[in-house]
């Protein structure tokens, strides 16, 4: 997998880089806010070694080549705002898993709906993969927006697929086909 081009994506504001331990500090800013980890894969991260052991485990991961994590940075101040991945690839049928968080002080500002048009576009030219898809607790309108106005299309909902917070909710799964 071509992880240099993947921390190397270039967006209008935001760009892409490698994961470190030593911005642990910035992305413990977002990771332990239970706003933003609440709709999503990753448990609350309640400590500051505890982000870091959690980058480690992604940086581990990315080495041994299932999946390609990145940090997102915004052009204007050089802030890590976020975290991008692709994961889950099924080489048999060439799709894989689209996955990403901001912090909470960067929704609805664009930034999503920009990352996942990198990744899709990453993932369909250079990994040349046949389909991406995503999952999205019901209650994240947000993120279910960022993958429509990309084209994703909602494929099928399973009905009580998460427990958050002693409350089951619905995941949507979306999916794109590339066009090639």
């Amino acid at each position: 997998m071509n992880t240099k081009l993947f921390h190397s994506l270039e967006g209008e504001k935001i760009y892409f880089k490698a994961l470190s331990t030593e911005d642990a500090q910035e992305i413990h800013s977002y990771a332990s806010d239970p706003e933003v980890s609440i709709f999503i894969g990753w448990n609350l991260m309640n400590s500051l070694d505890e982000t870091r052991e959690y980058i480690e485990l992604m940086l581990n991961r990315e080495a041994e080549g299932t999946h390609l994590y990145a940090s997102i940075v915004l052009k204007s101040t050089n802030e890590i705002i976020g975290t991008a991945m692709i994961f889950n690839f099924d080489k048999e049928a060439n799709k894989a898993e689209i996955g990403y968080m901001l912090h909470r002080d960067h929704w609805g500002k664009g930034y999503g709906t920009e990352i996942v048009a990198l990744m899709t576009d990453f993932a369909f030219q250079s990994l040349h993969l046949h389909k991406l898809y995503a999952y999205v607790v019901d209650a994240n309108i947000g993120s279910a927006r960022i993958l429509e106005k990309n084209g994703y299309e909602l494929e099928g909902r399973l009905k009580d697929n998460y427990f958050i917070e002693d409350k089951y909710y619905d995941a949507l799964f979306f999916g794109k086909i590339t066009n090639q």
